[in-house]
């Protein structure tokens, strides 16, 4: 892939040594119908990894995202996840190999009460761990402790956010993807839902993530690809995608 720095350039493909990696994705390209939207991504996420996705909006972070969870069919390339060709799974499929997912808009199910959400998505991680009980999650989240009997409808949309990471930890995921976490919500919020990020990543959880605050996502994550256009522009250690002289050109800043 095309990256604009080639001190980047030689770390980029390279995640953390040690590492296995649970997604490997090369040469990704995507299409809604007629438009060609991502054009030959390359992303590497081990395992206990924090990965940043970064660009402006329409420059094909979240069909990057939706291509590598099986919900854009028109897609080519090869995808690996934990091991496993994935390059035609479905979205079922990748949620059964350990692939958690936040998306934006929550989805949250409005006519389900609180604890309903939660339940109805706990299950048994792949080696069998339940570090993530529901009792967990009310302590990570005390905020849906007071909740647990309202439907998800007549949450705040502070609320639903907690309530979708919550859900998505009770499947005891390898990784969690999550798809613009704070967007819309209130700064109190917003600082809360960083620190669970935190303490996921602490946790050893694999996180991508995409969110519109670069700062705080480069300063929370390993390594960044930045796409402009369906296309890698930067890639690599996030320090140094932060230091790039040319990152606030691709991110309108």
């Amino acid at each position: 892939m095309q990256l604009s720095s080639p001190s980047v350039q030689d770390r980029a493909p390279t995640p953390p040594q040690g590492r296995p990696l649970i997604v490997d994705a090369r040469a990704v390209h995507a299409w809604y119908g007629s438009s060609h939207v991502l054009h030959g991504i390359d992303l590497q996420i081990a395992r206990g990894e924090t990965v940043g996705l970064l660009g402006r909006n329409g420059m094909g972070k979240s069909t990057l995202i939706r291509t590598l969870l099986g919900h854009v069919t028109q897609r080519d390339g090869q995808i690996t996840l934990f091991g496993q060709d994935a390059s035609r799974a479905r979205p079922h499929e990748v949620a059964r190999l350990g692939v958690a997912y936040v998306p934006e808009g929550r989805g949250v199910f409005p006519n389900l009460s609180v604890r309903e959400n939660l339940v109805m998505a706990a299950r048994r991680g792949r080696d069998g761990r339940q570090d993530w009980s529901f009792e967990r999650v009310l302590e990570t989240f005390p905020r849906l402790r007071e909740r647990l009997t309202n439907l998800g409808s007549q949450l705040s949309g502070g609320e639903q956010q907690m309530l979708s990471i919550g859900r998505a930890l009770m499947t005891h995921p390898e990784l969690i993807v999550l798809d613009e976490a704070t967007e819309g919500l209130a700064p109190l919020i917003v600082a809360e839902i960083w620190r669970v990020i935190g303490d996921i990543r602490g946790s050893g959880i694999a996180t991508l993530i995409v969110d519109r605050d670069y700062r705080k996502v480069l300063a929370r994550s390993d390594r960044a690809l930045v796409l402009q256009k369906g296309q890698a522009v930067l890639a690599g250690p996030s320090a140094e995608v932060a230091a790039d002289p040319t990152l606030p050109s691709y991110l309108g800043v």
